[in-house]
Formats: C-alpha cells, structure tokens, sequence
C-alpha cells in the first residue's frame, strides 16, 4: 500500500483548495465527502433506510436524496445525525478503503472533514490539519453555501473543536493567507510526501 495522506479541518478552512492543488501535481484524492454520496445514491443500501427513518421529506422528486433538507434535519438534532452515522459511516469506510487500494499515484490523499471524529484516521500514515481562525471559517463557508451563520455554527460545534484537531495534527496548513502562500506550502508538502513514499519502497 502507498502512502496515504489524512487532509482534514473545518467547514470553510479550505481544504478543497489544499487538496486541488495536490491533484494538480498528479496526486490521487480519495473524497470522503463524494464516497458519503456514493453510498446514499439510488441502489445503494444506505438510501432506503434514510428514506424509512426520515420520512419522504427527504426524497426529491426523482428519487435521489434532498441533502439540504436531510442536513437541516441531522444538524438541528443531535439523536438524528448520530443515527445517520451510525447508518453510512461503515459503508463510507468501505468505500474509501476500496478507493485507497486502487490508486496508482506515487502517495495518495485522503480527504475528509471527519478524519479525526471516527476510524478514518486509521486508514492514513499521516494527518494534515488546513487551519484558519474559526471567525474567517464562518465568513467563508456563508460565502461559498449560501447557509446561514447559525447553521455554519451548528456544523462546527458538531465537528471537532479547532484546538484538538490542531493537537492531533502531525503538519498543519495555515490557510488564512494568499493562494500564493498556499501553493508555496503544498509545493514543500509535495516534495516531503514524494520523499516519505520514496523510502516506504
């Protein structure tokens, strides 16, 4: 097995700016928030269920999942969001893992906003915190979702809180600069990473 790298932090810290970077430079980014859609699209085991639990409020017309409604829900009662990770976190685990093992880059990215909460962290060699002081995460993720600022603090307080995921960080990323900063620091990341796979062989 490659490499694997852990890219984690908040909403709105940026971590889809880190991780486009890396794919830039021919880097295979396994997703954990694209492997949590696979596992609740029409066919999949996870939908049924979810439509079961919360009722046809959260089924669109043509059969696919309403992720905003089903968000609001899960986010505005505690009870619910557990039970829905209990539900998809195993079968997201799965996917990804099926992922890892396909990859063909020299090291591969993991990708997820919940590395540090569950098992995922088990899958990586490695963890990769995208940090930013939490009032620039509120101004960008209203930005970029259209969501309001309680519903970006719910999503935070529901997420670990910033300074243990800093504590359990092995490199941390500051993303409060300018894209140039940050290209600056993925470039040295890159070439470390490069090296690190290198005497893995």
């Amino acid at each position: 097995m490659t490499l694997v790298v852990g890219i984690t932090g908040g909403i709105g810290s940026g971590k889809s700016a880190v991780t486009e970077r890396f794919q830039r430079r021919g880097i295979t980014v396994v997703d954990a928030d694209l492997a949590a859609r696979v596992v609740v699209e029409p066919g999949g085991s996870a939908l049924p269920a979810i439509a079961e639990h919360f009722g046809a409020g959260v089924i669109l017309a043509d059969g696919t999942l309403d992720r905003q409604a089903l968000r609001q829900r899960v986010f505005a009662d505690n009870a619910e969001r557990l039970w829905l990770e209990r539900l998809t976190h195993p079968l997201i685990a799965q996917e990804l893992r099926r992922q890892l093992a396909a990859a063909r880059s020299p090291y591969t990215i993991l990708s997820s906003p919940l590395l540090l909460e569950g098992q995922q962290k088990e899958l990586v060699d490695c963890v990769v915190v995208v940090d930013i002081p939490e009032a620039m995460q509120v101004l960008r993720a209203s930005a970029r979702d259209a969501n309001s600022e309680d519903q970006i603090r719910r999503i935070m307080a529901a997420q670990l809180p910033r300074d243990q995921r800093l504590e359990l960080a092995d490199i941390v990323i500051d993303n409060s600069g300018s894209l140039a900063e940050l290209d600056e620091q993925v470039d040295e990341l890159h070439r470390e990473f490069l090296q690190r796979a290198e005497t893995r062989h």
